[in-house]
């Protein structure tokens, strides 16, 4: 059963793409990740994504490598799919302001929105907080891109803590911060993410929610506690819709994914829907 659409062209605020023989992409390792052991390319998203009638993406960095973002960048430059690419920088770097004003000066550079690091792999569980990283995120915000949370939930403390320590930076929890939907605990997640949600520069994306259930038995109902807990915590204005694919597709189609948030979001009006599968994302990300 599908849900309601929202009115005008979707955006698709989360999805990857990644060339193995480039660059490899080490987190693909394990049993469960094989299946995204190949090649994902732009060509690949448009059938389902022009199908499920998305009309922008946010295309968003995978590895922590500087070379990425640019090609990131002229994949944008030359598609009329991919509206915004959330890249990669040291953000410790001393030269941090330089090098994200040399980002933008590169060919699709218009098209860089934000950056994100995989803080969840951080051995550092203040990461966000240290003197480097927090004047790599001022930089950041004074460049005019938002800052892209790939957490954990037990990281949700001090997201909240960057968040309030840089009120003039936006930042966007990916993947709802991962809870754990497979196991159904709420706590303290939830507890956790509402505390992030208080502060009135971040945003959360709907993503990555079928992989953190279980990939073979899952059901919207599984999903919706922690859909309606981000719901009712940031509001569907500083909610949006991503698809996460292609590591979505560990657990269910581009079209899936689609009708799961938009049974999700069932009773929401048309303006409500429109914020979660669009306005947010354009309003956010500036495209």
């Amino acid at each position: 059963m599908t849900g309601p659409r929202a009115a005008g062209p979707l955006v698709d605020a989360h999805h990857h793409v990644w060339d193995l023989s480039v660059r490899d992409q080490e987190w693909l390792s394990g049993a469960t990740l094989a299946p995204l052991r190949r090649n994902f390319s732009l060509a690949d998203l448009a059938p389902g994504a022009r199908a499920a009638g998305v009309g922008a993406t946010v295309l968003v960095q995978t590895v922590t490598a500087a070379q990425e973002t640019p090609e990131l960048l002229a994949l944008a430059a030359d598609s009329d799919l991919v509206a915004g690419v959330v890249g990669w920088t040291d953000l410790t770097r001393p030269d941090v302001a330089d090098a994200l004003a040399g980002l933008r000066e590169l060919p699709g550079g218009r098209h860089l929105v934000g950056i994100r690091h995989q803080v969840q792999s951080e051995p550092d569980p203040a990461w966000l907080l240290r003197p480097d990283v927090r004047r790599g995120l001022a930089a950041v915000a004074d460049e005019g891109l938002v800052y892209d949370l790939v957490v954990r939930p037990q990281q949700l403390a001090v997201c909240a803590e960057a968040a309030a320590s840089l009120p003039q930076l936006t930042l966007v929890l990916d993947h709802l911060g991962k809870p754990p939907i497979a196991s159904g605990a709420l706590e303290p997640w939830a507890s956790a993410v509402r505390a992030l949600a208080a502060r009135p520069n971040t945003v959360c994306k709907l993503s990555g929610m079928v992989t953190e259930a279980d990939h073979r038995t899952w059901t919207v109902d599984d999903l919706r506690p922690f859909a309606d807990t981000v719901l009712d915590a940031f509001g569907p204005d500083r909610l949006m819709f991503g698809s996460d694919w292609p590591v979505s597709t560990l657990a269910a189609s581009y079209a899936e994914v689609l009708d799961a948030a938009r049974l999700l979001t069932w009773e929401l009006d048309t303006h409500e829907r429109g914020e979660v599968f669009g306005g947010t994302a354009r309003r956010v990300y500036g495209f």
